[in-house]
């Protein structure tokens, strides 16, 4: 049976800590490949200005290319809204019936799963790899009293962890700064090229 890694998210920018929970996951599951899903229109970010999804797209495969496990996946940015978990996962299952699918998450989602939307679908569906976020604190029995079954479902992943986020690298960004080591070079490079994030040199 195949073993298929599913790491979705709004990729604005994707960085190192996408690309460290994904290997991470790779390694300790066992997994075939990893699909890098970028969110077309994310439910959580309505009313944020949010970088065109075609850059987007293209940042997400340059970040990815050196790494032949892991592959841009188009099918939640083509689909139409509402773009969630919940519905994104049959899509999925469609097209890879016979796989094993692992949800990639770090645990501050894990720990805000119950605010998700039909949380209890998601858990149903596929089975969790969550990777440690520093600072972030879980009460198990809050979570599995929310949604019932997660825990036999969730696969814990070890290694050092890793506090970047896309909304910190914007903020530096527009301010000038380098992006060396937070973001692949190649990524970096397209961002320059292409002025986002406010930046203009």
């Amino acid at each position: 049976m195949q073993r298929i890694g599913l790491l979705g998210g709004t990729f604005d920018p994707p960085h190192m800590g996408h690309l460290w929970l994904a290997e991470t996951a790779r390694e300790q599951l066992r997994l075939d490949k990893v699909l890098f899903l970028p969110v077309g229109a994310p439910p959580h970010k309505e009313g944020e200005r949010i970088t065109a999804v075609a850059h987007r797209l293209t940042m997400t495969y340059l970040a990815i290319q050196e790494n032949p496990a892991f592959v841009l996946d188009k099918t939640d940015s083509d689909r139409p809204p509402p773009h969630t978990t919940a519905t994104l996962l049959p899509a999925m299952q469609a097209l890879y019936p016979a796989a094993q699918l692992w949800l990639l998450i770090g645990s501050d989602s894990l720990r805000d799963m119950p605010t998700w939307v039909a949380p209890q679908r998601v858990v149903q569906q596929c089975r969790l790899g969550v990777l440690p976020r520093p600072g972030v604190t879980i009460s198990g029995d809050v979570l599995a009293t929310a949604v019932p079954g997660i825990e036999a479902i969730t696969d814990w992943l070890k290694g050092p962890t890793v506090a970047l986020s896309s909304t910190e690298i914007r903020t530096w960004a527009a301010a000038g700064h380098s992006l060396r080591y937070l973001v692949a070079t190649a990524v970096a490079g397209y961002i320059h090229q292409h002025r986002l994030y406010g930046r203009a040199a």
